[in-house]
């Protein structure tokens, strides 16, 4: 990726020196560029880069031309990525008026950018908008497209995460297991879309109050996506993850604590140590080695671990604030009733304020607060 930019910022002058700045190669030289760095993560370059094009394109091209309006359609994406999910939303639904009119209501960028605007409506908190949004869109998407296209079948599986995310799990995993033959059928049993699919319907399978089942999922994925992609790939990582957290939370807490031990140790052969999934892969060691019996070690992992979030992730990111609610758990179950309520006490308003006084997470820590005041 880096390689690509160097290759265009070197010809970008050159196209500007011996075409001109509005010559139709010269503005695509400068959009892939801008595409390239956002896929190279530098996201707020991608924005800005766009936001400069985008001008001259409507100038030169035209305001319709299929090039001015993929470029809106990647500025609102690369927008969305930057954390503008509600900016995101509101691009791509002011360029599809001038898609319809322009391209038509059944052409390809016409319908992704109707498949964009609904998965950021989801990422904005509105899950129920994105799965109202995906089922007036998929008709159109099999009537235009196909039924088995992959575009389909991508957004078929969007809707069921989002049905989910809407707190509908049994319709989610209706669509799961309506979808999976076909995504087989299709795209095949390896192919990622199948895999994504098949963890999103064990997580499900486990939220459903089946966390059994989810484990046996779980460990048929596992062996999958070792065989297809290796022990190294990081979705590879992330099944063995999930995994551990269900064998956990369906009662095998000692063997959970042993999974994450094994995926500790893969995560710091291919991490740095600040990395998020390290620091994930500590606390969830040190949980789990709480609920097997373990609470004074537990807690002295977690105060270890607590400072890391604060100065890796910042001391209001949601990952700390969870980690303080662990740290505070786990100084109650090792004996410290008082001191437990009393970080209870100092986090709860944190808690309401960045998650919300209705997220899982503030209400667990109530929950928890009310266990220790009472002892």
């Amino acid at each position: 990726m880096a390689g690509a930019i160097a290759v265009f910022e070197q010809l970008l002058p050159e196209l500007v020196r011996v075409l001109g700045p509005d010559e139709p190669e010269t503005l695509e030289c400068r959009s892939n560029m801008a595409y390239w760095q956002g896929e190279a993560g530098d996201v707020a370059g991608a924005v800005a880069a766009y936001e400069r094009l985008l001008p001259d394109l409507a100038r030169v091209l035209g305001p319709d031309d299929f090039e001015t309006l993929n470029s809106r359609s990647n500025l609102a994406y690369w927008r969305g990525l930057a954390g503008d999910a509600a900016g995101a939303v509101a691009a791509f639904e002011e360029l599809l008026p001038d898609l319809t009119r322009a391209l038509g209501s059944d052409h390809s960028l016409t319908l992704g950018v109707r498949n964009n605007a609904a998965q950021w409506r989801g990422e904005t908190g509105d899950a129920a908008g994105a799965v109202a949004a995906y089922e007036a869109l998929l008709p159109d998407v099999d009537r235009a497209l196909g039924s088995d296209t992959a575009h389909a079948l991508a957004m078929r599986n969007n809707m069921a995460k989002w049905r989910g995310l809407a707190g509908d799990t049994a319709g989610a995993i209706a669509a799961y297991e309506e979808l999976l033959p076909d995504l087989v059928r299709v795209l095949g049993p390896d192919h990622p879309l199948t895999h994504t699919a098949r963890n999103s319907m064990a997580h499900l399978r486990g939220e459903a109050g089946d966390a059994e089942g989810a484990v046996a999922a779980y460990q048929e994925l596992l062996a999958d996506r070792l065989r297809v992609l290796g022990p190294d790939h990081p979705s590879t990582l992330d099944t063995q993850s999930n995994l551990a957290s269900w064998q956990g939370r369906s009662g095998d807490a000692s063997g959970a604590a042993a999974a994450f031990e094994e995926l500790l140790i893969d995560r710091l052969r291919l991490m740095d140590p600040d990395h998020p999934h390290v620091l994930h892969a500590r606390g969830s060691l040190a949980n789990w080695r709480g609920e097997a019996g373990d609470a004074a070690g537990a807690l002295a992992v977690f105060e270890e671990l607590l400072p890391d979030f604060v100065r890796v992730l910042g001391a209001v990111h949601p990952q700390t604030l969870v980690t303080r609610a662990y740290l505070a758990r786990w100084r109650g179950e090792a004996g410290d009733p008082d001191g437990a309520v009393a970080a209870f006490d100092e986090l709860l308003p944190e808690l309401s304020r960045v998650l919300g006084p209705d997220h899982p997470s503030t209400l667990s820590a109530q929950a928890h607060r009310a266990r220790w005041l009472a002892d």
